[in-house]
């Protein structure tokens, strides 16, 4: 499939860190949503390298700091580095949420009551992590002013009414297992994400 970016510098550039660093994979991926694609994108390939880190950090801050977060959130395991770049160059702080028995919680951290955060994640897809993340501190009465990444995949049908801020925008096509031409193919599946299977 082919990739539709934002046309800018940034875009561009986060792309081209991608392809160095082996980011772009394709083949026959379970996402984290549970769907099939023949695209994954693997931030943690890219993010590995500390200047790459700091680049997207520092993009995706200027994005979100017209929000004014005072603290910064993220679902791990995929948004805890980008998460911790953002809130560097911003200067507040970082937390994150873990999953403890398969559902997602503020496990290190006393909530932080009622402040103003953005919430910052690598990839999104359905934004499923990341509203279950946002949520855990919003219903605790935490602000939830914004919403970032690095890669926004959604389809143009999932949740278009949601302001989120990426530094990539790109079009892969996603199937439910039962409709996957590459499952119908016998390709070998791989699921390289840190959720459990979706059920």
């Amino acid at each position: 499939m082919t990739a539709c970016s934002c046309s800018n510098e940034v875009s561009e550039k986060i792309l081209k860190m991608m392809a160095e660093s082996g980011a772009h994979l394709t083949g026959h991926f379970k996402l984290t949503s549970g769907l099939h694609s023949d695209n994954y994108m693997q931030c943690a390939l890219m993010l590995r390298y500390p200047k790459y880190a700091a680049y997207a950090g520092a993009e995706l801050a200027k994005l979100l700091e017209p929000y004014k977060p005072e603290f910064i959130l993220s679902p791990a395991l995929g948004g805890l580095i980008i998460g911790h770049e953002v809130a560097r160059a911003l200067d507040v702080p970082f937390l994150f949420t873990e999953r403890v028995d398969g559902e997602m919680r503020l496990k290190r951290f006393p909530h932080p009551g009622a402040l103003r955060f953005a919430l910052v994640e690598d990839v999104c897809t359905t934004g499923k992590s990341s509203r279950e993340a946002a949520r855990i501190l919003a219903d605790g009465g935490a602000v939830w002013a914004a919403s970032g990444c690095i890669v926004d995949r959604r389809a143009a049908d999932c949740m278009p009414e949601w302001d989120l801020k990426s530094l990539v925008k790109v079009c892969f096509a996603n199937y439910s297992p039962e409709d996957c031409p590459l499952c119908r193919e016998g390709l070998p599946l791989v699921k390289p994400g840190s959720r459990p299977d979706a059920k």
